[in-house]
């Protein structure tokens, strides 16, 4: 049946029984062809039957489908005429892991970060009504980001405006990881509480049956239906925002599924659905653990078996071994992670120190005022987080935290690109975002011992707010250091000698810099290696002396051009007003670079070191270039 399905209408002239046959076989086409491309095969497992009653029920692009995040959305893919580019998902070039507007009217609100859907919705629901539009907004978010303080603030504005919108609220107890929070216990009391429907639908027909004799009755009765569902269940939080409530009902069962949501959608003002789904329903090994399975690298179908490189552990387990073993001989530390435990690595840690690892929920702007109250307190918090989920909360950052100096660590993981999941995710903004707020110490490593070395430095550091940013890649397999030493604040490493021009490199982009410089030797060019491991403070004595020296330099950078460690260096030179040092900076251009691997990602912005020759050589004197045969 699959593939006669071409676009939405297609489904428009099947039986329940068939879009339930059909059902089946999308979940087979995402079994098999995630296998292969990896991908989040959990979130969208568990919205088949969802995606299809809305295509089968709306007129898609006309009524608008939003939804939030957008790894669920690869269903909405599937049956929107993108099933034969799903080989290319996630690839470079390719179909794009996310909701992507150039690739389809369907897709009509880009996002890659949660909570937004609420507060798209809403605007969507005020255009359609200023322009006199008669078209559905139907936004689709989860129990998970449903926590995220956005979610909330559009949650209290759609109910003010009281506009024709739904919101359908797919409730599997999981964001990334398990959700948190009262709201999470509130959701689960309407799961398990069976007779609230019933009852409220039994007091429903007795109050169509008073007859009307007056406005005071009706409001009575009024009272006493709202008065009985308090005593059902604790709290109707829905409706009291001004929603109309409807479910629980199950998310899979396509014909009851099909009937509330076709009923909400003729209910005056905004309504919310409430379903509930299993995340990874349909593959067993996805049901049973679906935070692994919420965003896989590919599999063995039959066994679940995931296909791994053999290799050096990860920079994210690196940090969360350092961070242990700091833990054991500091009782002020303590974890605090925005839902992502098993992404930032710090599942290890929530075994052995239970009761000083927090995880807030999707609450990024929240876990950072936490920390800033808890570093208040003489707590020593490590607010792990990935680089483009740490810009939701800069106001905090900035405000609550550097400002008062308060000795928060922060653990920036998924720094520069992150290949697959593209340009939502990529970590390339902190540096450019971060280093010019006062109090703030700036540091990235260039292999794994230097990580453990930075967060011994950071957990030592008791004069402000420090920082150390790691990317999303295997270490190096280096030596680890039998004794884990602090590094001295501000100061830069030569790693390798030269003369007349000297790469000043971080990260990543060490390696880089090493496989130029190997290439330059060839033809008699040896240019200085500087890793420069603290973004902030600069090694300015360092800074200094290549001036003095004469050496032109070369910043390579796995971040923005824009406001990165190269304009640092810039800038230092200016505000000191020493002249005659040319510097050139190889960072991320000033445009989003979308998804594909980190180094196809590297050769499109020419973080490679084919374009640090090209760039060493056109820096070298006349003379030097006529030697070597330029």
């Amino acid at each position: 049946m699959l593939e006669n399905i071409n676009g939405p209408e297609d489904l428009k002239r099947l039986s329940i029984t068939e879009l339930e046959a059909l059902a089946g076989e999308i979940r087979q086409f995402l079994i098999e062809k995630l296998s292969s491309t990896g991908g989040h095969l959990a979130p969208n497992l568990g919205v088949v039957e969802l995606t299809l009653v809305l295509h089968y029920l709306f007129d898609s692009p006309k009524d608008k489908f939003i939804f939030d995040v957008g790894h669920q959305s690869y269903v909405h893919k599937i049956l929107t005429g993108r099933r034969d580019r799903f080989d290319t998902l996630r690839k470079y070039k390719g179909l794009c892991g996310f909701i992507k507007r150039a690739e389809s009217e369907h897709d009509v609100w880009e996002a890659g970060h949660s909570s937004t859907s609420l507060s798209a919705a809403m605007g969507m629901a005020l255009a359609r009504d200023l322009k006199g539009e008669d078209n559905k907004v139907i936004a689709i978010i989860g129990d998970g980001a449903l926590t995220g303080g956005m979610a909330l603030e559009a949650l209290n504005h759609i109910g003010h405006e009281k506009k024709n919108l739904m919101v359908i609220l797919n409730d599997n107890e999981m964001s990334i990881a398990p959700n948190v929070g009262a709201l999470h216990h509130y959701l689960g009391k309407i799961r398990t509480d069976r007779h609230y429907q019933k009852a409220k639908d039994e007091v429903q027909n007795f109050l169509n049956k008073i007859p009307a004799i007056g406005g005071k009755l009706a409001k009575t009765a009024e009272r006493f239906k709202d008065s009985l569902k308090y005593l059902l269940v604790s709290g109707i939080l829905f409706e009291q925002f001004g929603l109309t409530y409807f479910g629980p009902v199950d998310g899979h069962d396509i014909e009851a599924l099909a009937e509330v949501i076709k009923q909400a959608s003729q209910a005056e003002g905004p309504v919310l659905v409430h379903i509930v789904t299993v995340k990874g329903k349909g593959y067993l090994p996805a049901e049973k653990d679906s935070h692994k399975w919420h965003g896989i690298t590919p599999y063995k179908i039959e066994s679940g078996q995931v296909v791994k490189a053999v290799g050096p552990p990860m920079y994210t387990e690196v940090f969360g071994q350092a961070l242990i073993e700091l833990a054991e001989k500091d009782e002020r530390i303590v974890a605090i992670t925005p839902a992502m435990p098993g992404g930032s690595g710090l599942m290890k840690f929530a075994e052995r120190f239970p009761n000083r690892m927090i995880d807030v929920g999707i609450a990024e702007q929240h876990a950072a005022t936490l920390s800033a109250a808890l570093a208040m307190e003489g707590m020593k918090p490590v607010y792990a987080v990935y680089s483009t989920f740490l810009q939701r909360a800069y106001d905090q950052v900035v405000h609550d935290i550097c400002r008062q100096n308060l000795n928060v660590v922060f653990a920036i993981d998924r720094a520069g690109f992150v290949g697959a999941d593209g340009e939502t995710h990529h970590g390339v903004y902190d540096i450019a975002y971060l280093r010019h707020v006062p109090n703030l110490v700036l540091m990235m490593p260039k292999d794994e011992n230097e990580l453990r070395r930075m967060m011994k430095t950071a957990i030592e550091y008791n004069d402000g707010p420090i920082a150390v940013r790691y990317p999303r890649t295997n270490g190096l397999g280096v030596a680890i250091d039998s004794e884990l030493l602090p590094i001295p604040i501000g100061t830069w490493e030569v790693l390798r000698g030269g003369d007349q021009v000297a790469i000043v490199a971080i990260g990543p982009m060490i390696g880089v810099a090493e496989e130029a410089a190997e290439q330059l030797k060839r033809e008699g060019i040896n240019p200085r290696i500087i890793n420069a491991r603290f973004i902030k403070p600069l090694d300015e004595a360092m800074l200094r002396s290549l001036a003095e020296e004469g050496m032109q330099l070369i910043v390579l950078e796995e971040g923005s051009e824009l406001g990165g460690l190269g304009s640092a260096v810039m800038e230092f030179y200016s505000l000191n007003q020493i002249y005659g040092v040319n510097v050139r900076i190889i960072g991320v251009p000033d445009r989003f670079i979308e998804h594909g691997s980190v180094k196809e990602q590297r050769v499109e912005t020419g973080l490679t070191a084919e374009r640090v020759v090209t760039e060493v050589k056109a820096m070298m004197p006349r003379r030097t270039r006529m030697a070597t045969g330029q």
